[in-house]
């Protein structure tokens, strides 16, 4: 029995003769899956993207990852918040009545009175397409107000 234990103890001979990764990859011949230009393409498609614009930021999603505007402007008071017109991979949710804007029922006609300005003002949750991440609201005047991004160097 105690040979049986020494048996399973000592090394077999065939581990003895493991090869290392490194020894077996030829190096002599370049991955199919790298491209050396892959920056310089990526970065005449975004110029291409923003018609010659400048960006103050790319924003992404914070769960996801995934790109939601590569053409933006910062807010001058709040500098987590941008607001876009061009964006990608956003779905609109439902309207969400804008904060300190009162609707009140008109008995006679039933007809919904505005605020002071005269204009029904609305605003509609925006999430991302991908994992449907709530990252901000869109306007009535279709400009997408982000909250809740990620911002990198444009």
């Amino acid at each position: 029995m105690n040979e049986k234990i020494e048996a399973e103890d000592s090394p077999n001979r065939d581990s003895e003769k493991i090869v290392s990764d490194d020894e077996e990859i030829d190096y002599s011949t370049k991955p199919e899956f790298y491209d050396p230009k892959l920056d310089e393409k990526n970065e005449s498609w975004a110029e291409k993207q923003r018609g010659g614009r400048t960006s103050d930021a790319v924003l992404s999603c914070p769960a996801c990852f995934t790109t939601l505007s590569l053409d933006c402007q910062r807010h001058d008071k709040y500098v987590t918040q941008y607001r876009a017109v061009f964006v990608v991979n956003c779905r609109i949710k439902e309207e969400v009545p804008k904060p300190g804007s009162r609707r009140k029922r008109n008995t006679r006609n039933s007809q919904a009175v505005t605020d002071q300005t005269g204009a029904a003002e609305t605003i509609k949750r925006v999430c991302c397409a991908i994992c449907s991440t709530d990252v901000g609201v869109i306007d009535e005047d279709e400009i997408y107000h982000f909250l809740n991004v990620i911002p990198s160097e444009a």
